[in-house]
């Protein structure tokens, strides 16, 4: 029986790539000079950090814009609010969400039961397997999930036949 999985995948190498792009921005770039702007990879997300609020969020369009430049969504980003850093510093926890949360999920199986598409769907872990009788089927799935927006990033993988 044919099948894919709705996934939503975060592509690291591409986010490691676009912190040193902005972290070359932030020390050339006029307007960041004596502020101290960084951007940094922790544990718990991507930590922005300079002297002033309002640096940190200029610093945090700056990883915007190269975010987007390398093909990665936005809709992974959670942008938390600012925090006082030692010496008066202001910073900005950024997460990254990965995966397709039970709720979402729960949607996403209910979005397809509603449309009356002869498909099933399944959560499994942080996924969403959908299975048809033929390909055409799943295809105009697909069409459907990337119609409606559920406020996450989706790829479809595994497509099987």
């Amino acid at each position: 029986m044919p099948s894919f999985d709705a996934v939503s995948k975060v592509q690291w190498a591409e986010i490691d790539n676009a912190l040193g792009q902005a972290s070359k921005e932030l020390s050339q770039r006029f307007d960041f000079q004596g502020t101290e702007a960084r951007v940094e990879k922790t544990p718990e997300g991507l930590l922005v950090s300079a002297t002033t609020e309002d640096r940190v969020r200029a610093a945090i369009k700056v990883l915007e814009d190269k975010l987007v430049k390398r093909k990665v969504s936005l809709k992974h980003l959670d942008v938390g609010d600012p925090a006082k850093g030692p010496k008066g510093t202001s910073k900005i926890l950024v997460k990254v969400k990965e995966g397709i949360e039970t709720e979402k999920a729960r949607e996403i199986v209910k979005l397809l039961k509603e449309s009356k598409m002869k498909v099933q769907a399944a959560i499994q872990d942080q996924q969403v397997r959908v299975t048809g009788k033929n390909r055409d089927d799943l295809q105009d799935a697909i069409r459907l999930l990337r119609a409606q927006d559920l406020g996450i990033e989706l790829q479809f993988v595994n497509f099987r036949d």
